[in-house]
């Protein structure tokens, strides 16, 4: 209650002061077609485009497409692929190892990753003996911390075994 005779006496010593001007509702602003999108790891920027229509992407809450005029936001991602849909048709894919995304009003979004590679970069073969030998190193083939980094990398490399089928 005091903080509405606060709001009355303000309005009484300057009436003008919270006089704001009206708005109105028109018809909706234009909203570009396309994303401006940068996908940046530390140490370089491995794709940015200004044509681009859709990004899917593996969030931690959930797999998501993002298109232009999409709702700000920031989502936090886990090992996966994200899809980069282009104006022209094609698509390029990119395996994360985790990151966020930031998508931002008039449909700028930016990627930050620690680590990122094209997809075709990957041998199937050589996932699959990667696989081998951190599973022997997490079923107990260590110390305590060994056998933890063992655990995050077979869930990566699990991740990106699932995309290379």
């Amino acid at each position: 209650m005091n903080s509405l005779r606060i709001a009355r006496a303000a309005l009484r010593v300057r009436p003008t002061a919270f006089s704001a001007p009206l708005q109105r509702r028109s018809y909706a602003e234009a909203v570009p077609d396309k994303i401006r999108l940068s996908l940046s790891l530390p140490h370089q920027a491995i794709y940015k485009s200004q044509d681009v229509v859709q990004v899917n992407l593996p969030a931690e809450s959930g797999d998501m497409g993002v298109l232009a005029g999409h709702v700000p936001s920031i989502e936090q991602l886990k090992p996966g692929v994200v899809e980069i849909i282009e104006e022209s048709g094609g698509s390029k894919q990119f395996f994360l190892s985790g990151g966020f995304a930031i998508v931002q009003p008039n449909s700028l979004m930016s990627i930050t990753a620690v680590e990122g590679f094209p997809l075709e970069d990957f041998s199937p073969e050589a996932v699959r003996s990667q696989i081998a030998e951190a599973q022997k190193v997490a079923s107990g083939g260590g110390s305590e911390q060994d056998v933890a980094e063992a655990k995050i990398e077979l869930e990566v490399l699990e991740s990106l075994q699932h995309h290379l089928k």
